[in-house]
């Protein structure tokens, strides 16, 4: 059986691929306690383990994934890196871009001190800093050297040994370095910290002034029957429910005729014994009854849809406005903000928070005011699961293009290489979608599978095609590599929390953030998050990732130059 399985892959190599995937899948979920390899570092070396068998996979296959994931992070973070470049995002894009060189500066260091060779510098770089991506980025490079064959192919067959070896640290060691360290190294009680970022930005929507949502988690739609002697407009009623501290609506009135008015204006009118529905959290509806009057149960009244969608900011006008200003514009009536979210990173929904284009605002109510609210705010990104082919295909062939093109500096041949023309143009794609979003469409899920999928498969090649020589490449600087990259993982997060703290004065939560996603370490993020019991270091990661994001797969062409 077992010899039948082998001959199986060696004839139909593609298999082995699905093979390694599925089973580094499974490794990757298993836990000890909160630790995990990870879904990447678990099909890496499931790929050693399947690449023993000598299998010659296509590097073609490799590519072709890789510039798939390139592009998906590309038009992820674009809209960010664009909104970033802002005067009030420069201080966080200056402090992403000091750190990255801080990321690269000591792992050349390292490799220069330890005597690593091409290869293994590139995989130290690469593991210790967590960016998976830079693997192909350098992969590639190392092809266009003008070295023997037999050379090149040792150095990169060792790329993934030095990343296996010091990934797992860089990524828990990071965390923990981050989250516990951390707020030793700043002397900040960063609970509190978090809580005075909250309070000097407006606070949590919902705390004192509820009329923003985090009020949603109770909002209901009630009837009630009006009791109050004198007629009063809608607008009136509003107005008196929210001084009263209640995020309140009315959506919808019966006459005491029996008529039901849909379309209700600022200026209709309600008399005693109307009913009207109202929409707002339950437990703020039902603590003043007297002030309406008596809940009914009118099942037609209180019988229209509500519609939950997600909506894409993409309005100029718009961009720069707080959700608290979002109180008062006549376009929200009706409408609860469920939540913020901007380049896959959930926001704190604080008075203060600023709407960048971009941005996925979700929200509820009737459809006649999502579809409103939608409108002046962007595009309504209603679920779909067609992607727009022709604009992933025409980003990833232009980038290639754009990469593929070389300039000479006197002697001296400079690309970009077709991963980093397609990773830039995945960054403009990204942004043009912000600005005209009715065109490039590209479902979460399938920018979730071009990541996944992509970036598996090509890692999934890579552990194939070294798995050969990967013991040997182990035994000869395992430990070396290991240690180094310890130093090469904390060094630059050690001088980001200092340069926070001193040079760019950010608040100590902020400058936890900032630091994670300087590094693109989204676990870390987790761990800052849980420390500070607070979603405000996640106002820092989204600019700070896209830039470290984008430097970091860069820099794995460069540390091959360096070292060359």
């Amino acid at each position: 059986m077992w010899e039948w399985i082998v001959n199986t892959l060696r004839s139909a190599p593609e298999l082995a691929v699905f093979f390694t995937l599925a089973i580094g899948v499974v490794i990757g979920r298993i836990k000890i306690g909160s630790f995990s390899l990870g879904t990447v570092t678990s099909v890496l070396l499931v790929g050693v383990v399947v690449g023993q068998l000598n299998l010659e996979i296509s590097p073609v296959l490799k590519s072709a994934f890789f510039l798939l994931f390139l592009f998906a992070i590309g038009y992820s973070v674009g809209p960010q890196f664009v909104a970033g470049l802002k005067r009030e995002g420069l201080p966080q894009i200056g402090f992403a871009a000091i750190v990255c060189v801080c990321c690269l500066g000591f792992a050349y260091l390292g490799a220069v001190i330890c005597g690593f060779d091409i290869g293994q510098a590139a995989g130290l770089f690469s593991g210790a800093n967590t960016i998976s991506a830079s693997i192909g980025v350098a992969t590639e490079t190392i092809g266009n050297l003008s070295a023997d064959a037999a050379e090149k192919t040792k150095w990169i067959n060792e790329i993934p040994v030095a990343y296996a070896v010091t990934y797992i640290f860089g990524t828990a060691g990071t965390a923990w370095f981050l989250a516990t360290m951390g707020p030793k190294i700043l002397r900040a009680d960063v609970v509190q910290a978090s809580k005075d970022y909250e309070r000097e930005h407006g606070g949590h929507i919902g705390d004192d002034d509820p009329s923003l949502e985090l009020a949603y988690d109770g909002t209901s739609f009630r009837a009630f029957e009006v009791a109050f002697d004198k007629p009063v407009t809608v607008e009136h009623l509003e107005k008196q429910l929210v001084s009263k501290g209640w995020p309140v609506f009315v959506e919808r009135l019966r006459l005491s005729t029996g008529e039901i008015v849909n379309d209700l204006t600022p200026k209709q009118k309600i008399s005693k014994g109307d009913r009207v529905v109202l929409n707002g959290p339950l437990d703020t509806l039902l603590k003043d009854q007297s002030l309406v009057g008596c809940e009914v149960a009118d099942t037609e009244l209180s019988g229209f849809r509500v519609e939950a969608t997600k909506v894409l900011v993409s309005n100029r006008h718009v961009a720069g406005h707080t959700l608290g200003q979002l109180r008062t514009s006549k376009e929200r009536h009706g409408v609860v903000i469920r939540s913020l979210r901007r380049g896959g990173t959930e926001m704190p929904l604080l008075r203060n928070t600023k709407l960048q284009r971009g941005d996925t605002v979700e929200v509820e109510g009737r459809k006649v005011d999502v579809d409103r609210f939608a409108k002046w705010l962007g595009y309504a990104a209603r679920e779909s699961s067609v992607t727009d082919l022709l604009y992933l295909c025409a980003g990833i062939f232009l980038g290639g293009i754009l990469g593929s093109t070389v300039l000479k500096l006197g002697s001296i041949p400079l690309s970009l290489s077709a991963s980093g023309g397609v990773l830039i143009m995945g960054i403009v794609f990204g942004w043009l979608r912000g600005k005209r979003p009715s065109i490039g469409y590209i479902p979460d899920g399938s920018i979730w599978l071009m990541n996944n999928l992509g970036l598996n498969v090509f890692i999934a090649v890579v552990g194939i095609s070294a798995g050969p020589n990967f013991i040997a490449g182990l035994k000869e600087a395992g430990v070396a590599l290991f240690i180094s990259g310890i130093f090469v993982s904390l060094l630059p997060m050690l001088v980001g929390l200092l340069l926070g703290k001193y040079v760019f004065k950010f608040n100590a939560a902020i400058n936890l953030g900032a630091c994670a996603g300087s590094r693109t370490t989204t676990a870390a993020l987790g761990a800052v998050e849980e420390r500070t019991q607070s979603k405000v270091p996640a106002l820092a990661y989204t600019v700070t990732y896209a830039v470290g994001n984008t430097l970091l797969i860069i820099w794995g062409m460069v540390i091959v130059l360096l070292v060359s």
